[in-house]
């Protein structure tokens, strides 16, 4: 196979070359503007070059870089502060991404049941249609056989489930090997399925009533994506022992954390666990100025507002065009479209009227704009998303009389 350039070809990247961006827009080297609804995948919450974000990196970027975790950062005691003020959690352990997040989740919930004397409680039970990242654990908790093809054998302790088959969680939660559940409130990669109150409820008092710890997976649907800080507080008693986070935590700058309660957190001792970059300098100072845009109340009032626009214009369109659009999912400004027609092809078709989407499962495309996104770009989604619906019923027109 020959080689075009020296990045390792894992990635399919789109073809336009992006020069800066400002809030949802992108622009390239001609200056057209590109409204993105990706946003980073789900990352850039606040959207591109919010100011405040630039000045905290800036400021940061001229005191202090890293310095490990062998001597206090400052910045970690008041990023956690706040992040276990606004939740079930009593601990914040720092991380780079939602996968290392997610490793460090698994590593809480085993090491517990280890220290209190039962090591062979290790079995993680996930859902199918998750995704919790792409370390070797990530794929084996999620149990893609598409991620986990070619990467040798799947590795011990770890059960995928339907969400929907009640009988057979019921059975798989009360073995005495049970460690803990992992679950994405509002799954992503999935095809944006939202977990209904009384699914994320059943599985709390289940998991509560066998000693199962239970893990919440928000790194894409965390962070004020719903409409709440984070997905599982549209619950009453939903809470989690554990929970992941990253993407939109950093606003776009590489950050993740760990909460847990100190219960959960009762094996993590000094030596079990570490990071060298985990929460850095620079990464808690972006972070705690992301944290403070995003937990504010009219923020969140605003994502709900936004999001019912979003979705009745979406709505519309499926009404206009059922043979393109079969039906709508997802919560807050993580909106999924199930498509009557292949969605890669209609990724690609949305280009052509500049709009980014991104992919997802069960021929979903998701769009994930950021959190401040105006009523008047919404608005201009849906046009932007209905030409591209045209767009696709003209190419279909087209091969249906090539055929005949």
């Amino acid at each position: 196979m020959p080689v075009t350039n020296s990045v390792l070809p894992v990635y399919n990247p789109a073809p336009m070359k992006l020069e800066r961006g400002r809030g949802v827009w992108l622009f390239d080297e001609q200056e057209a503007d590109w409204l993105d609804c990706v946003a980073g995948i789900a990352t850039n919450a606040l959207g591109h070059c919010h100011p405040r974000l630039v000045a905290a990196l800036t400021e940061q970027a001229g005191k202090l870089w890293h310095v490990s975790n062998a001597l206090a950062i400052p910045g970690q005691v008041a990023l956690a502060d706040k992040l276990t003020a606004a939740s079930f959690a009593d601990y914040a352990f720092f991380t780079n991404s939602g996968a290392e997040s997610i490793e460090a989740a698994i590593k809480i919930a085993r090491r517990y049941h280890a220290v209190r004397g039962e090591p062979q409680r290790i079995d993680v039970i996930g859902f199918a249609g998750s995704f919790h990242g792409r370390t070797y654990a990530g794929i084996n908790a999620s149990g893609s056989t598409a991620l986990l093809d070619g990467f040798g054998p799947r590795l011990p302790g770890y059960l995928q489930l339907s969400l929907d088959d009640h009988a057979a969680f019921a059975e798989a939660v009360a073995r005495p090997g049970t460690a803990a559940v992992i679950v994405e409130p509002v799954q992503g990669e999935g095809g944006a399925r939202a977990l209904l109150p009384e699914e994320l409820l059943r599985l709390r008092e289940l998991t509560r009533r066998h000693g199962v710890l239970l893990i919440h997976d928000e790194v894409q649907c965390g962070m004020g994506r719903t409409g709440r800080l984070f997905a599982h507080q549209w619950v009453e008693g939903a809470e989690p022992d554990i929970m992941a986070l990253a993407k939109a935590l950093g606003g776009g700058f590489p950050v993740g954390a760990c909460l847990a309660s100190a219960e959960a957190a009762r094996g993590m001792v000094f030596g079990s666990h570490g990071s060298t970059f985990g929460g850095n300098p620079l990464a808690m100072a972006v972070a705690q100025a992301a944290f403070d845009e995003i937990a504010q109340p009219q923020l969140m009032a605003h994502v709900e507002a936004m999001s019912a626009r979003l979705r009745e214009g979406l709505e519309g369109l499926r009404q206009r065009h059922p043979g393109v659009i079969e039906a709508i999912r997802g919560k807050g400004l993580l909106v999924g479209v199930r498509l009557a027609t292949p969605n890669k092809e209609f990724i690609v078709a949305a280009r052509e009227h500049r709009l980014l989407l991104a992919g997802g499962g069960d021929n979903c495309v998701r769009l994930l704009p950021a959190l401040v996104i105006t009523a008047e770009e919404v608005d201009e989604v849906i046009r932007r998303f209905e030409a591209t619906c045209r767009s696709v019923e003209g190419a279909g027109a087209d091969a249906a009389l090539v055929a005949g």
